[in-house]
């Protein structure tokens, strides 16, 4: 009889143990904040955009890639830049540079991501980080989503 009640609180346990621990969602993460900084014109013609990457998230993401539209002052693309920020380290602030090449920092008005082409964090698989992210900029031109 002791036995059948030690095991049957044994099963008890186990069966509400697997309720403890939730999924994990979007909305416990936290933001990632991506801001373009600032611009600076390059010796070859080109422009290079400063990003603020603000992971505030409890993920390490060890793929993140994006892809932009690049929008000249008449709001036309111009081209596509695609860029690869990852590693960023989750609670940490990250300085990326990269170079957009053959146009001028005065002649983009808006960087549209319009893709999210990897978003993988650390030991886990790719999943859609566009509700994590918050985007802004502190140049003249716009940074949107």
């Amino acid at each position: 009889m002791i036995f059948f009640r030690t095991a049957a609180l044994i099963a008890g346990i186990v069966a509400s143990s697997m309720f403890v621990h939730p999924t994990l969602t979007l909305a416990d993460t936290g933001q990632l904040s991506i801001e373009l900084n600032k611009f600076e014109s390059n010796e070859n013609g080109g422009c290079q955009a400063f990003f603020l990457f603000r992971n505030q998230t409890d993920l390490t993401f060890e793929g993140f890639e994006m892809s932009f539209a690049v929008l000249n002052n008449e709001g036309v693309i111009d081209r596509l830049l695609t860029i690869d920020a990852a590693p960023l380290p989750a609670a940490r602030t990250t300085l990326k540079l990269f170079e957009i090449p053959e146009t001028t920092c005065d002649g983009i008005s808006a960087l549209l991501l319009h893709e999210l082409a990897s978003c993988r964090p650390q030991n886990a698989e790719e999943m859609d980080c566009f509700p994590l992210l918050d985007l802004a900029s502190r140049t003249n031109a716009s940074l949107e989503k």
